[in-house]
C-alpha cells in the first residue's frame, strides 16, 4: 500500500495542523512542497477529478494573482483555470492529502482524517 501525499505549505497553520494530526494517527505522507515543486496542469486535473470539485473550487481567491489574473472571469475555461494554478500555485488551496483515489483539502484540518 503506498503512503498518502500529503500536498504541503509548511508556512501555512491549516497544513501544519494537518500534518500533526496525520502523525498523530502514526501516518507518514509523502510531502509534496507544491511552492518549490509545483503540480502539473494534468496533476491538477487529477486533484479536481478526486475532489470532485470545479477548478475555480480550488483556488484561494483572496490572494492578489486571483485579481491580478482576472480569474473571476466567467468567460474563462476549465483548461485556462487549471493553466492558472500550475503556473501561480500560490492559488492552491492547502493542505491537500490524496490517498489512493481520494483526495481531501483539510479545511478544517480534521477533513483529511476522512480519507484515511
Amino acid at each position: 500500500m503506498t503512503s498518502p501525499t500529503l500536498f504541503h505549505n509548511p508556512r501555512c497553520s491549516k497544513s501544519r495542523q494537518a500534518l500533526a494530526l496525520l502523525r498523530e494517527r502514526g501516518v507518514e505522507p509523502d510531502l509534496v512542497l507544491y511552492l518549490d515543486t509545483p503540480p502539473s496542469a494534468a496533476e491538477i486535473e487529477r486533484l479536481l477529478q478526486r475532489l470532485n470539485l470545479a477548478p475555480r473550487e480550488l483556488m484561494r481567491r483572496d490572494e492578489p494573482e486571483y485579481r491580478a489574473l482576472g480569474l473571476d472571469d466567467p468567460a474563462l475555461d476549465r483548461a485556462a483555470l487549471i493553466e492558472a494554478l500550475a503556473a501561480h500555485p500560490r492559488l492552491i488551496q492547502r493542505p491537500i492529502l490524496v490517498n489512493g483515489g481520494r483526495a481531501a483539502i483539510g479545511r478544517p484540518p480534521e477533513a483529511v482524517l476522512e480519507i484515511l
